[in-house]
């Protein structure tokens, strides 16, 4: 009996089999987070290009349809410039535009703020262009919570600015594949990119 436990013990056959069993699920834990996060990252790029690019193309526009707009119920032609920006790349990356080019915004001072749902997952898109951002002249870089809103002038010296940021859905496949090895993990449902750029006129 002793012998044949021994024999058993030292059974070598099969090992491979074990060891991928084993070492399978952790695979596809990194193999699918290597392509979710390369994806967020991809995405996270796209929207800060189109962000800067609509921030530049609104703060080269006049600012004095802001006061007077000449677009009807679409806003100042600065704000719709910057709305037809972020929908055309959008759709020229081969993203869903949630719908944005029949949407709407509201307008709040000098802050329009549009939200698209149309064929988009759960949050759709928001974007907000502000026309009247004021961006403190003293400042190295971009404040770490930027995010356009209406806001104040505070005291420093300010330079009026125009600050576009964009709010987009993002599934992740991550969390359900990290379910796998009893992790539970809660990822950010948006993804946003922000961009300021002082006002030329």
């Amino acid at each position: 009996m002793l012998r044949l436990c021994r024999r058993l013990c030292n059974e070598d056959r099969a090992a491979q089999i074990v060891e991928f069993a084993v070492a399978l699920p952790l695979l596809v834990v990194f193999v699918v987070g290597i392509f979710d996060f390369s994806g967020a990252f991809t995405l996270k790029q796209k929207l800060t290009n189109v962000a800067r690019d609509a921030a530049r193309a609104a703060a080269s526009d006049p600012a004095s349809d802001l006061t007077a707009p000449q677009n009807g119920a679409t806003g100042p032609i600065s704000v719709w410039d910057a709305e037809q920006i972020v929908d055309n790349y959008l759709i020229a990356n081969h993203l869903s535009d949630c719908g944005l080019s029949s949407t709407t915004g509201t307008a709040s001072g000098l802050t329009w703020t549009y939200t698209a749902t149309t064929g988009c997952p759960a949050g759709g898109l928001t974007l907000i262009v502000n026309r009247g951002y004021y961006f403190p002249a003293s400042a190295t870089g971009q404040p770490a919570s930027l995010n356009c809103t209406v806001q104040a002038a505070g005291t420093q010296t300010a330079v009026i600015s125009t600050c576009v940021s964009i709010e987009y859905p993002y599934q992740w496949r991550f969390g359900r594949v990290a379910s796998i090895l009893g992790s539970a993990t809660a990822l950010p449902t948006q993804i946003n990119a922000s961009a300021v750029v002082m006002n030329e006129n």
